[in-house]
């Protein structure tokens, strides 16, 4: 698996190499020039919990990793975007529907794939409006009993709705 830190090959500051050095208690790309070193930023997700009578909205993923799995509506978090806002836009963007987030319920650190997040914040939402139909990255979106959930993608979405089986 390839690391941003592998990513970063020359300097932004004065275009030398880039050489691995430790830097603050790890390895990392520094300008052997300059002095400048890269630090990457965290990606950061977020998703949506939304239930209505008994039942959890769920996206079906159209594209690698997990193609035909359900997960929460969930995307990355654009910079200088509030992350309950991206939550919002990304569940409207997937299902059509309109939601408001009305609680953080966790925040889930570890990345599970290569181009994944770093930080999944999961919210609490409820629904608005709109009407129900897959978009965007989403194959199907649909609504299921917390007792007879499809295959599910990614960590975040079996830990919180685990959560949410156990009552």
């Amino acid at each position: 698996m390839r690391t941003f830190e592998q990513e970063a090959r020359f300097c932004l500051h004065c275009g030398a190499a880039l050489q691995q050095r430790p830097v603050a208690g790890r390895m990392r790309p520094s300008c052997p020039a300059c002095g400048w070193t890269y630090f990457p930023d965290p990606k950061v997700a977020a998703a949506t919990l939304v239930l209505q009578e008994g039942q959890v909205l769920l996206v079906q993923r159209k594209y690698p990793p997990f193609t035909g799995l359900w997960a929460l509506p969930a995307g990355f978090v654009d910079a200088q975007e509030d992350p309950a806002r991206a939550a919002e836009r990304e569940c409207a963007e997937e299902t059509g529907l309109r939601v408001q987030v009305v609680d953080l319920l966790d925040v889930i650190a570890g990345r599970s794939h290569p181009r994944g997040a770093d930080l999944v914040l999961v919210y609490l939402a409820k629904r608005l409006g709109g009407r129900l139909q897959a978009a965007d990255d989403a194959r199907d979106a649909g609504w299921f009993a917390l007792t007879d959930l499809p295959p599910l993608a990614f960590p975040a979405t079996h830990r919180v709705l685990q959560r949410f089986q156990a009552g």
